[in-house]
């Protein structure tokens, strides 16, 4: 029984030092993220769905922007500078964006959209991230705001919703070298 409660408080003890072990990357700056958008109900979007329209999408719920906000305060509070934002231009990605970073350095990226179903396509929108990822050398940290599968597609991981991946490019893909859980 004192073997299962330890192991208990010890995977319990683990978010939290992956999340300390994250912020102490970013305080370094130079890093790049993938931040998975805040919190939305449900899964999928609509079938009415409109890259344009807001009102045709998942958008963040009222958890969902406390959490963004969460986020945006620790990240100035705990992080090096951020020098550069890309976001998925669906609304869910971009306010979390702009509420965790602000208007100023968020920059809608196509490529960080939710991964196309066509092979080719999706090929291309990973083969264009990498690119930026592989292209950054600045001394602040690079985010990249997108979706699940975007983050599965590129790391082989998944994350949670507001969940910051730190990544570096390695081969095809990205390692990940820690993790941030926004609760």
């Amino acid at each position: 029984m004192l073997r299962f409660a330890l192991i208990f408080v010890f995977l319990g003890l683990l978010p939290a030092q992956a999340t300390e072990a994250g912020w102490a990357l970013l305080r370094d700056g130079g890093h790049v993220v993938l931040l998975r958008h805040a919190i939305t109900p449900g899964s999928g979007e609509p079938a009415n769905f409109d890259i344009e329209k807001c009102s045709t999408q998942r958008n963040l719920t009222d958890r969902g922007r406390q959490q963004a906000r969460k986020m945006g305060a620790l990240f100035l509070a705990r992080s090096d500078f951020t020098e550069r934002v890309l976001s998925s231009r669906y609304c869910n990605s971009l306010d979390t964006a702009r509420i965790v970073f602000g208007d100023r350095i968020v920059e809608p990226f196509a490529p960080l959209d939710r991964l196309s179903d066509d092979k080719e396509a999706a090929k291309a929108q990973n083969d264009a991230v990498m690119k930026e990822i592989r292209a950054y050398s600045g001394s602040g940290n690079f985010v990249l705001v997108t979706h699940l599968e975007n983050i599965v597609a590129l790391t082989g991981s998944t994350a949670r919703e507001g969940e910051a991946l730190i990544v570096r490019p390695e081969g095809e893909g990205l390692h990940i070298l820690g993790r941030i859980v926004f609760n």
